[in-house]
């Protein structure tokens, strides 16, 4: 009997010694777990920030590679003017092709990481005029959805009805396609719909500047699509 408590007692040294071990090893996952979902708009050249959409390494890494420099360039050239324009402004990223080659593979995927990484170096380097003194996260819920709290939206300047009706609208749409698509287990480039490209899905002139809205439509149209396809 004493044998066996006294194995019994040497167990139970051991495993709570393996839990004391083990516990900053958790507690230091967990924080690096939360550091890249709370530092998502944060991501800079960090590629595991990044989502991983498929395709080879070498297709996902040189399309980052190449957005984030084009859209950083393209960022630090606006900031130098004083002036933020939308992503779909500049041909390099409309196309999104920058280095890319066939022995890569899909072209389509290709273009969804390139235009992902621009958008972060253009941001990066040119903050919207309305965040540049604050943290870039406060846009987005930890998960990053903001869902219909329009607040947590761009404000580029035009009116309240311009804003709200353009971001109101785009989001009523994107979220209808992202819901399409995850049903049919594809997910596909904004600039795939013709209602992202046009844009001018319940505008009238009576609210202001046309091209505004568009932004503010692509906006809501952006988080409404992510929000469908992720079951929101």
């Amino acid at each position: 009997m004493r044998v066996t408590d006294l194995s019994f007692k040497l167990a139970g040294i051991f495993l709570v010694a393996l839990m004391t071990l083990a516990m900053p090893i958790v507690t230091n996952a967990k924080a690096a777990s939360d550091l890249n979902r709370d530092g998502g708009q944060r991501r800079g050249r960090d590629w595991d920030g990044y989502p991983n959409l498929g395709g080879s390494f070498d297709l996902r890494q040189t399309a980052l590679n190449a957005g984030y420099n084009e859209g950083s360039k393209e960022g630090r050239n606006d900031r130098s003017k004083n002036k933020y324009r939308d992503y779909n402004d500049f041909k390099s990223y409309r196309n999104a092709n920058s280095d890319y080659s066939s022995r890569l593979g899909d072209r389509s995927l290709y273009q969804r990481y390139y235009k992902m990484a621009f958008e972060s170096g253009y941001d990066t380097e040119n903050p919207p005029p309305n965040r540049r003194d604050r943290d870039r996260d406060y846009d987005r819920d930890r998960d990053g959805h903001r869902g219909r709290n329009w607040d947590r939206y761009g404000t580029y300047g035009g009116s309240f009805d311009l804003r709200q009706t353009g971001l109101n609208a785009g989001y009523n749409e994107g979220i209808k396609e992202g819901r399409n698509d995850r049903k049919k287990g594809r997910h596909r480039n904004y600039n795939d719909f013709s209602s992202y490209r046009n844009a001018d899905t319940d505008y009238s002139s009576k609210l202001g500047d046309k091209e505004l809205y568009r932004r503010y439509y692509r906006e809501g149209f952006q988080n409404g699509y992510e929000d469908g396809f992720n079951g929101y």
